[in-house]
């Protein structure tokens, strides 16, 4: 599972066997998240939520938009084609 990205120490990962729609792994402290990227524009979008407050969800969900070009590359560079 590569981490592609941190944000406020949490790993951000797109799992290489994964399916779509393209979407990331949100992991840390004990908490795990999964956000929709809806490539290539974003906004990254909540799917599922394991124990992060709403307030982290913010936050992440702002990191993620910040590299939202960035992070549906990656997805593109590992699985093909967004959709």
């Amino acid at each position: 599972m590569p981490t592609v990205l941190a944000i406020s120490g949490l790993r951000v990962t797109i799992y290489p066997n994964d399916h779509r729609p393209a979407h990331v792994h949100v992991i840390g402290r004990g908490c795990e998240a999964v956000f929709n990227l809806h490539c290539p524009d974003g906004p990254a979008e909540l799917r599922e939520n394991y124990e992060f407050s709403r307030r982290e969800l913010n936050k992440i969900a702002s990191g993620l938009n910040v590299c939202a070009a960035a992070l549906c590359d990656k997805w593109s560079q590992i699985h093909g084609h967004y959709r």
